[in-house]
């Protein structure tokens, strides 16, 4: 991975006319209609930019192709929309979208000349302002002049960016250069993950739900024995059913994944030749700023951290005599705990530093950081989440992603365990946490304060782990030092 990361940036040196190229078709497919919808052309120039400061790209060049790329797309979809006029809207598959063309047009009117300038900025309706200017007549010198200047603007405002974030590698030295890629795919995938779950929430989500509405209303008509199965199952005032239906689709997605990385783990299948490759990368991209955080992280979920916040999550939930939760809350965090020892001790997989730890610890695969977090969190945010709106939810279940993802992460950074050990952990947990869930599920739940057991969980979180990273985080320096 080293050595491929080396090549990257020694060709884009030799040849940088082809990221300038790169970067010219980048912005001009911003502004094409359903091209740049798809394309994740603002996420890619930005990490891009970050190359900036290690030599491998110059700024004005690059400012230059995505000014000049900029102005092409928003002229390119000017005169589309000049040329064909309202019959262009009926072509697949600008038709597929008549919300944002709806939304685009009336943006258009209410801000008129100047919609062309702001919707540069504006992603959704930023691919679609140019095309309606040219359909409703706008001056071709107007239109031309608000196009130069939106972007002599809208380049720096993104480039400007990822070359300050660029000239902060500065101080990671010869890791500079690689860590800048990682920058780049990370921001991609960012894009890429962000953009699939808007589609999924404006576009199939909405499909989904009416073919089902039309499947139930089959099932109510029909008088088979399947009907009257998949009648009662869709049926709206039993939601119950169909979460139960979907925590058990994904456990047994979570325990099939789990158990095919098992078995190349117990096998010593390639899966062993991917592990050493990307810890001996992580190793050499490590720098002392990315140590000190990622040992913090990481020491936010060891055993004391855990112990303590489920502790207090135990008694809070006691308190509020929530006593069925609060068996399952053991049974969750314990359990899963248990489990994890059980397969390690009878797998006896070697970490890839085998000082870190003794006894049962000493053993590297599922990681029990990943496991039990995956587990503490996820219980914990599923209590939590029960009780709030539908937005906060999401905030809820996503911000115990994020924590658990950090921890798994510093486990394979810090050379704790390998990837493979990580990656089934976190599925372990899952499933584990679906299973006691299925259970938690099957009976009507304890009414539970959301907002107190949520602070009452971030000031153990808070005091347990600053107490444990405090006490602790000068002699882990030294014990998850670089391993070359």
């Amino acid at each position: 991975m080293a050595s491929f990361v080396a090549s990257f940036v020694q060709f884009l040196s030799a040849q940088p006319h082809l990221a300038y190229g790169a970067v010219f078709l980048l912005a001009l497919s911003e502004s094409v209609p359903v091209i740049g919808a798809v394309i994740p052309g603002t996420a890619i120039i930005v990490a891009l930019s970050a190359l900036v400061p290690s030599g491998v790209l110059a700024l004005w060049p690059l400012l230059a192709a995505a000014i000049a790329g900029a102005i092409a797309g928003d002229g390119i979809a000017f005169w589309l929309g000049h040329r064909y006029h309202r019959h262009i809207l009926s072509l697949w598959p600008i038709s597929r979208y008549p919300a944002v063309i709806a939304r685009s047009e009336a943006f258009f009117e209410r801000h008129g000349d100047k919609s062309v300038f702001i919707a540069r900025f504006a992603p959704g309706i930023r691919a679609f302002v140019p095309l309606l200017a040219g359909m409703l007549a706008m001056p071709v010198r107007r239109f031309y002049l608000v196009n130069i200047l939106s972007a002599v603007v809208w380049a720096p405002s993104h480039i400007l960016p990822g070359v300050l974030v660029g000239a902060s590698f500065g101080a990671l030295g010869s890791s500079a250069k690689p860590v800048a890629i990682v920058a780049v795919l990370l921001i991609v995938l960012g894009w890429l993950l962000l953009t699939g779950t808007r589609f999924f929430v404006r576009f199939a989500a909405p499909r989904l739900a009416a073919r089902i509405e039309r499947l139930r209303m089959w099932a109510d008509s029909d008088n088979s024995r399947m009907a009257r199965l998949l009648s009662r199952f869709l049926d709206p005032d039993r939601p119950q059913l169909r979460i139960r239906a979907l925590v058990a689709a994904l456990l047994v997605g979570a325990l099939w994944l789990f158990a095919g990385i098992l078995e190349d783990v117990a096998t010593q299948d390639p899966i062993v030749v991917m592990d050493q490759a990307i810890f001996q990368a992580f190793q050499e991209l490590r720098t002392p700023i990315g140590d000190a955080i990622m040992i913090a992280v990481t020491e936010l979920g060891d055993t004391r951290v855990v112990v303590a916040v489920t502790a207090v999550v135990f008694a809070w939930l006691a308190w509020s005599r929530a006593w069925r939760a609060a068996a399952f809350w053991l049974l969750a965090v314990a359990g899963g705990s248990a489990l994890n020892t059980a397969i390690k001790v009878a797998l006896h997989r070697a970490r890839p530093n085998e000082l870190l730890y003794s006894g049962w610890s000493a053993f590297s695969f599922p990681s029990g950081h990943s496991t039990v977090n995956m587990v503490l969190y996820g219980f914990l945010a599923f209590l939590i989440a029960r009780g709030l709106q539908p937005a906060w939810r999401v905030t809820v279940v996503a911000a115990a992603a994020l924590l658990v993802f950090v921890i798994a992460f510093s486990r394979v950074y810090l050379g704790a365990h390998w990837l493979s050990d990580v990656v089934g952990g976190v599925l372990f947990g899952f499933a584990w946490l679906a299973l006691v869930g299925l259970f938690f599920l099957g009976r009507p739940g304890d009414k539970i304060r959301p907002a107190p057991l949520l602070l009452a969980a971030l000031l153990a979180v808070a005091v347990a782990g600053g107490g444990n990273i405090y006490a602790n985080h000068s002699v882990d320096i030294g014990r998850y030092a670089r391993q070359i």
